[in-house]
């Protein structure tokens, strides 16, 4: 009986190390992959803050938990399962649906951009598209909606990208990497969110505060002075309070342009890259050339110029293509929608 239980737990151990193995290997793989979707999740990071600005301070929290709780629905209910099934028996699919989702992503950006250079024309054709989905949801609801529509997206890529790392590994392999992938970077994301919405408030307590080091120590008493310490960082924290108060709005502002550059250049860059899938690389190989030619004329920035060059012409190609959306959305997607749901009401009145 010693001799069995001595066989068990030896049994276990080897089970043990075979488990800590795969879990190493998991880890590793995750990393990777994370890191080789690093441009997109900077992407993430930049577009969402734009949703959350124009509301109340009370409601940026619950908004962001929102849309991060929506981009992790996006993640493991949808993108997961259907990544790991196309992989399976659709693999072919995978690149017309995320050319489709770039698509979007061109048209979403270029609309910004299109609201921005001519704001008239930008309203009648928001209303034109509000007229023809006729959704009852809050201007709160609708914002959020928007923001886990995009997030799906680039969710779509970055589960893609997290996928190609992993090409031979097992199934249940790729469904764990993909998990940890997809919640690691969601945290990461809306962390960092979180802290940008929230930074003005900070600032204002600190600008506000006469006891910064006593608060932070959580030593401060109702009604007591101000200590040796809060009197000395007093004048810093309220200066850097300040500071974040008054910076924070242009931040906002930056990040809402970056974020809907990304949008733009993102989507391009998908389009492009599924367009040589499909043996049109010519666009993707003047791109490639033109960026290793500025790259190579400037040796000490190559990097940071290649990379530059081709986000540009991602950019403008998903600019161009956003632009020639809008105007098919606007005279025939929005006429079809009508037509649906006058056709939807009717069968309703008949019933």
């Amino acid at each position: 009986m010693s001799i069995g239980l001595i066989a068990l737990l030896d049994d276990i151990a080897g089970l043990a190390k075979v488990a800590a193995a795969s879990l190493d290997d998991v880890t590793a793989q995750a990393m990777k992959a994370g890191a080789k979707a690093a441009g997109v999740v900077i992407d993430d990071a930049a577009v969402t803050p734009r949703y959350v600005v124009g509301f109340a301070a009370a409601r940026e929290l619950p908004i962001v938990g929102r849309i991060a709780l929506g981009s992790v629905k996006n993640k493991l209910l949808y993108l997961l399962p259907a990544a790991l099934i196309l992989s399976l028996v659709a693999p072919w699919a995978i690149t017309p649906l995320l050319m489709i989702g770039g698509a979007y992503l061109c048209y979403e950006g270029s609309e910004k951009v299109f609201e921005a250079l001519f704001p008239h024309g930008a309203h009648e054709h928001e209303a034109a598209v509000a007229a023809a989905t006729q959704t009852a949801e809050s201007f709160e609801n609708e914002k959020i909606s928007g923001a886990i529509k995009t997030d799906f997206i680039l969710s779509a890529e970055i589960m893609a990208i997290t996928l190609a790392t992993v090409p031979t590994a097992s199934f249940w392999m790729q469904a764990l990497v993909l998990a940890v992938v997809g919640i690691a970077i969601t945290a990461l994301v809306y962390g960092a969110v979180a802290l940008i919405v929230k930074a003005d408030d900070a600032g204002v307590a600190m600008a506000t505060s006469n006891r910064p080091v006593s608060r932070l120590l959580r030593r401060a008493l109702p009604g007591a002075p101000p200590s040796g310490a809060d009197r000395a960082m007093a004048p810093v924290t309220k200066a850097f309070g300040r500071s974040l108060v008054k910076g924070m709005p242009i931040l906002l502002k930056l990040l809402g342009i970056v974020g809907t550059a990304a949008m733009i250049w993102v989507g391009g860059g998908i389009i492009i890259h599924g367009l040589a899938g499909y043996g049109l690389a010519g666009v993707e190989h003047v791109i490639h050339e033109t960026a290793v030619t500025v790259a190579h004329a400037v040796p000490a920035l190559a990097g940071t110029l290649e990379w530059l060059v081709t986000a540009t012409a991602a950019g403008l190609f998903g600019l161009i293509l956003g632009g020639l959306l809008i105007p098919l959305v606007h005279y025939v997607a929005v006429p079809v929608l009508k037509a649906l749901r006058g056709g939807r009401k009717a069968e309703k009145h008949t019933a």
